[in-house]
């Protein structure tokens, strides 16, 4: 079912930070349209109408957020993607460019520690950024460690500064611009990956891994991943780990909350099935359900792949792209575990990392062998331990997580392989954590590869869309704005700087900045 709405804010639409304070006659009648409500789509959306553009997003499922969907079932609230938020600021400046308070309609929680982290010989380990209590969890696994970890932080923010601060946010559009930041880069020694960079600082195995890790969770290999993602410690450890009360859903809605309010217009339950185009620019917008509007400008949060291959499948410029993508490495997927257990669990953290008896292999079997292993690293995801409203009272809402091969290397029948997945999983999470696991669970199901591309139109299902390497970063990424097609952009993890809560948000702001220069009305 369609659902479209417009919400006029009496709020005058002031600016800060990097867009102007609203010029009236600067974006008159400009209208843009964005395709996808994930992170990264609302965004740009937020950025778009609070400049004053006209803006309408046009979402596929039956409700916004993309791969931060989420699912209500027998009283109890999973959410589907993203789960761990860090750098809230990046967030609160999409309601400060037109002077409201993120606190108006979400509600951010803070996660200590931000991950418990567990071998399976029962050593555990707390990473927070509480620097004394951090110290003595190095201490208890290597007392060298100590100062390595220290020297390794430093070597952390020195690449938050470059990668994220001052890079982050840049868009890449030529390989000018790529030359100019590589001396910086080379400097860092970004050719070098992140779990070789953690080894030259700590000797430690178990702190190797528990210091490279954090790359899984935007779709990188640690052991191929570029150094400069070693910015993740400082960008922790800075803004901390945040949860939304509700669950990430909750921050979803509340940017579309501020979207309409700022009188954007959302669009919902009616998948884009075709980007036209009248020679090198974007005309109009067309959707399932016949909907079809003309816009000035059109920008696309749907899978990349998606996005050039089958919504501009009619331009040339869609079909060339499409050929060059598919040549490209894309990140693994995923098979996710949810599950509503009976009883409440203080002993387990928010966010665990089950670490299995292999790590190098692990991931060789994931990324480059295309095999399903028989041991797993797990990511366990346990919200009501801080915010008990994702179950009913006394009852607690879990997902495990697990890394797979995408499509195109793993070729395997997930109705039939998932069951069998989904009870390996809960048995390891019982035999580490919950002894009775299986007699307490209320609910569960389980979301694969499959879905990915059913739902989500992920190429080869994969979770993260290109693979973060060195070679596929920045200018080698897709650009925020189209090469040919000029007035049709990049949002979220296909394009610079790639995926995550703080990559997608950043790449709104560098899309963002390029729409704004590109729509303003020039003088007569």
């Amino acid at each position: 079912m369609n659902v479209e709405t417009t919400l006029s804010s009496e709020t005058p639409v002031t600016g800060a930070g990097d867009i102007a304070k609203a010029d009236p006659g600067k974006y008159e009648g400009r209208r843009a349209c964005v395709i996808g409500s994930g992170f990264g789509g609302m965004a740009l959306a937020i950025r778009l109408q609070s400049a004053g553009i006209a803006t309408t997003v046009v979402e596929a499922r039956d409700k916004p957020g993309g791969r931060a969907y989420f699912w209500e079932k027998d009283g109890f609230t999973f959410d589907a993607g993203p789960t761990v938020v860090t750098d809230p600021d990046c967030l609160k400046e999409l309601w400060a460019l037109s002077g409201h308070d993120m606190a108006e309609d979400v509600e951010l929680m803070k996660v200590m520690p931000f991950y418990r982290l567990n071998w399976p010989d029962g050593t555990n380990f707390d990473y927070s950024n509480d620097e004394n209590e951090l110290n003595a969890e190095i201490a208890k696994l290597n007392p060298a460690d100590v100062a390595g970890y220290q020297r390794f932080l430093e070597y952390s923010a020195e690449c938050y500064e470059k990668g994220y601060l001052e890079l982050g946010h840049k868009p890449f559009l030529d390989f000018k611009s790529m030359l100019k930041a590589a001396p910086a880069l080379m400097k860092k020694q970004a050719w070098r990956s992140v779990y070789s960079m953690v080894s030259s600082f700590v000797e430690n195995e178990k702190l190797r891994e528990g210091l490279s890790f954090h790359t899984l969770l935007v779709g990188g290999d640690p052991m191929k991943t570029s150094a400069i993602y070693t910015l993740i410690h400082k960008l922790e450890k800075d803004g901390g780990v945040w949860w939304t009360r509700g669950g990430t859903n909750r921050l979803i809605a509340g940017m579309v909350r501020h979207f309409e309010r700022l009188g954007g217009t959302m669009r919902v339950g009616d998948p884009v099935v075709q980007v036209h185009t009248m020679g090198t620019r974007a005309s109009e917008v067309e959707a399932a359900s016949g909907w079809r509007e003309r816009f000035d400008a059109v920008a696309s949060n749907a899978d990349i792949m998606h996005s050039y291959k089958d919504l501009l499948s009619d331009s040339p410029r869609g079909q060339k792209y499409a050929k060059s993508l598919a040549r490209k490495r894309y990140s693994p997927s995923l098979f996710v575990v949810h599950f509503g257990l009976d009883g409440t669990w203080p002993g387990i953290a928010h966010h665990m990392i089950l670490f299995g008896p292999r790590y190098k292999g692990l991931l060789q079997d994931i990324y480059d062998h295309g095999v399903l292993p028989q041991d797993f690293s797990i990511y366990l995801h346990h919200p009501t331990v801080t915010d008990p409203s994702m179950a009913p009272k006394g009852k607690s809402t879990f997902y495990a997580l697990v890394p797979v091969a995408h499509q195109g290397k793993l070729a395997v029948d997930w109705d039939e392989v998932g069951p069998i997945l989904e009870k390996r999983i809960l048995d390891e999470i019982g035999r580490r954590l919950i002894p009775d696991i299986h007699e307490r669970i209320v609910t569960k199901f389980h979301y694969a590869p499959s879905d990915f591309s059913t739902d989500l139109n992920a190429h080869l299902g994969s979770a993260f869309s290109l693979e973060p390497v060195l070679t596929q970063s920045a200018y080698f990424r897709g650009h925020n704005r189209d090469d040919v097609i000029n007035n049709f952009y990049l949002v979220g993890a296909g394009t610079h700087p790639g995926a995550g809560i703080p990559g997608v948000v950043g790449s709104a702001k560098a899309t963002a900045g390029l729409m704004l220069e590109d729509l303003a009305v020039k003088p007569a």
